[in-house]
């Protein structure tokens, strides 16, 4: 597996290009993605969003009509492409898959998990692929997402951190914005994070 990344617009959203064998899975196009896509993409065969928010689907429509491929969203987080909830002024996509929570699939001969982990937004995913998580904006280096934005659920967040603490192997981290990092390491803040959720309640 190759990963390239690049961070896009003025959130710096990771935008990923996953390489396997001959083929190209694109992860969280935000805004300005697609030059940079297209200039790193030779066979690309699909489109994933981590989670419904205008900074990791901003070039959704216009990569899929570029490149012919099919948009994956988590199920929960589907109408976000097309309503733009935010009032960002996101370019409406529409998903051709909507990924049930802790869903096993396979694209092109390649395992693909979407594992939910909701609070950030009602579909929250991690996407996993080989022994490599990438996190969207549910875990970031020494930090999580937040739980506090429209249709995000502080109960739902802590849940989501006692789910991840269950974890018992270690993962590469990629993450919806910053550096990468392991689940190990990002378990040695687990318990701070779910008490400053708890404390939100």
């Amino acid at each position: 597996m190759q990963i390239k990344f690049q961070p896009m617009g003025i959130y710096q959203t990771n935008c990923y290009i996953v390489t396997i064998g001959n083929k190209e899975i694109v992860i969280d196009p935000g805004k300005g993605a697609t030059n940079w896509v297209l200039e790193n993409v030779e066979n690309p065969i699909a489109i994933l969003n981590t989670h419904g928010h205008f900074d990791h689907a901003w070039s959704n429509q216009e990569l899929k009509e570029k490149l012919k491929i099919p948009i994956y969203i988590p199920k929960d987080d589907a109408f976000m492409l097309e309503r733009d909830p935010l009032n960002q002024g996101t370019p409406p996509s529409k998903a051709d898959i909507c990924v049930e929570p802790d869903s096993t699939m396979t694209i092109e001969d390649i395992k693909i998990k979407f594992l939910h982990f909701p609070g950030h937004t009602p579909g929250c995913s991690v996407i996993e692929i080989d022994d490599v998580w990438f996190s969207g904006d549910f875990l970031f280096r020494s930090s999580i997402g937040r739980w506090d934005f429209r249709y995000s659920n502080a109960k739902a967040m802590q849940k989501s951190l006692e789910k991840v603490a269950k974890i018992q192997k270690n993962y590469k981290i990629y993450p919806g914005h910053g550096e990468a990092t392991t689940l190990k390491e990002e378990l040695r803040y687990n318990a701070y994070w779910i008490n400053q959720v708890q404390n939100s309640l």
